[in-house]
């Protein structure tokens, strides 16, 4: 089994030597985990870098000694995959967020579509904002990643088709096979930036439809059957990742 993966985002450079885990990521290590010497373990900043090395001491419930040996720090992946995700019911948002970062998603952009049921306004929305960044952190730690994927702040229909009219490739998952070009077969770069629009579940309308369109973003199809807008993006990326080499 791969060494667990912990976070350490105080500003504590990355470096052969000892670092002491402490906190909220402490108390996971050792209360929960129960991590003991000898153990190895992974320390990361979540954006690329990456300190590997054995563990020292736990001490009491929330204080882990790590004796760092070696530390990489990985190039940004290439091509850049990011996923403009409508805002879907319930928990359902936080499920998209977890396993398109276990899949290798780069960055979520969470969008307010016009068939949107929920609505992230004030308070709300902060918090919800807070539960989707929350998520990619621990879904990136639980699958092992060093560089955890950026959750944008929340996007108008204007403000995706601004990210879609500077992607080396964009994409809006359809489901009307008449118009939509399979995913499997669609021409890719082989670096740059992917952009893929995931419609909430009653759809994307006629009137984003066209204005994602005039910023240069085709429908595409997964496949035969629907798939819900939480499970979409995940689908949708696994493809992009297997087509581009990332997975190879």
């Amino acid at each position: 089994m791969t060494a667990p993966v912990f976070v350490v985002d105080d500003g504590t450079p990355l470096r052969p030597g000892t670092v002491v885990l402490a906190g909220p990521e402490g108390r996971h290590a050792v209360s929960v985990r129960r991590l003991r010497a000898g153990e190895q373990v992974v320390l990361t900043d979540g954006a690329g870098t990456g300190a590997y090395g054995t563990v020292a001491a736990a001490e009491g419930k929330d204080r882990l000694t790590v004796d760092i040996v070696s530390v990489r720090t990985e190039d940004a992946p290439a091509p850049r995959i990011t996923v403009v995700q409508a805002l879907p019911k319930g928990d359902r948002g936080e499920l998209a967020v977890e396993t398109m970062t276990e899949t290798g998603v780069d960055a979520v952009v969470p969008w307010q579509a016009a068939r949107c049921v929920t609505q992230w306004k004030g308070e709300r929305g902060a918090k919800s904002l807070a539960k989707w960044r929350a998520t990619a952190r621990e879904a990136g730690k639980q699958s092992r990643r060093l560089r955890f994927p950026e959750v944008a702040d929340p996007a108008t229909t204007r403000q995706a088709a601004q990210l879609l009219a500077g992607a080396d490739f964009a994409a809006v998952l359809h489901e009307d096979g008449g118009v939509a070009v399979p995913l499997a077969t669609a021409k890719l770069p082989d670096a740059g930036r992917l952009v893929l629009v995931v419609g909430p579940e009653g759809g994307v309308s006629p009137e984003e439809l066209a204005v994602f369109a005039e910023a240069g973003a085709a429908p595409h199809r997964l496949g035969p059957s629907v798939l819900r807008t939480s499970t979409a993006g995940t689908a949708a990326a696994a493809v992009l990742l297997a087509r581009t080499g990332r997975w190879s």
